[in-house]
């Protein structure tokens, strides 16, 4: 089964997603390819990605870049982006009523620290609290935090461009930022203050660490 899904001729959507992925990167962030969803767009691509702290999983989640050169009236645009961010916070966020809130300035402050200009930006944060009792009193409570985000990256003012089919052009964004914004958002639900790509990160600011599929269930 191949691990992306970019239709015959997109050679706009491949030299995109090439230029992204080989952009510096947090050295704390590990990812790889995953199969990528083939109804959602005639070209697809996608990644599973994890932020390790002395080989401790902090953070984890998934990206999912979709291109339609026909655009779709929900994306306002030809790209769109959808990102998963999921993480274990400490037992002091169960009470934590702005969680909501925080969960949402990660998304908002990592697209602007790394200039990814973003249109129909959304988000869903779900915060989910597990606590044990009886004979199983005496496990610590945890409280998971899954983000689901999507946004349509701004094209650049004088993009390289590739003829559509109804004769239009069809603007090839700059990925790359779109890309470490992900990563940082990845970043900020794992305790991690923004960092630099290739710069050691410290301590975390908060413990987290990503659910394990055994205490979060099927996160899918």
């Amino acid at each position: 089964m191949p691990v992306h899904r970019i239709r015959s001729g997109d050679d706009t959507f491949r030299a995109a997603v090439d230029a992204m992925t080989s952009a510096p990167l947090r050295p704390e962030f590990t990812w790889r390819t995953i199969p990528a969803p083939s109804r959602m767009a005639p070209s697809t691509w996608a990644c599973t990605g994890e932020i390790l702290v002395h080989d401790e999983e902090l953070a984890s989640g998934r990206l999912v870049i979709l291109h339609d050169p026909a655009g779709q009236e929900s994306w306002d645009g030809t790209y769109r982006l959808v990102a998963l961010v999921q993480a274990q916070l400490e037992p002091e966020f169960a009470i934590e009523s702005m969680l909501g809130d925080v969960a949402w300035s990660w998304v908002t402050e990592s697209l602007e620290l790394h200039e990814a200009e973003a249109r129909e930006l959304g988000c869903t944060a779900t915060r989910v609290v597990s606590q044990s009792y009886g004979a199983l009193a005496s496990r610590a409570s945890t409280v998971d935090v899954e983000m689901r985000v999507s946004w349509t990256p701004e094209s650049p003012e004088t993009p390289e461009t590739l003829a559509d089919p109804e004769g239009g052009t069809d603007p090839a964004p700059d990925l790359a930022p779109h890309f470490s914004a992900w990563i940082a958002m990845l970043a900020a639900a794992g305790g991690l203050p923004p960092t630099p790509p290739r710069i050691a990160p410290i301590a975390p600011t908060h413990h987290a660490r990503a659910p394990r599929p055994e205490e979060a269930g099927d996160a899918r």
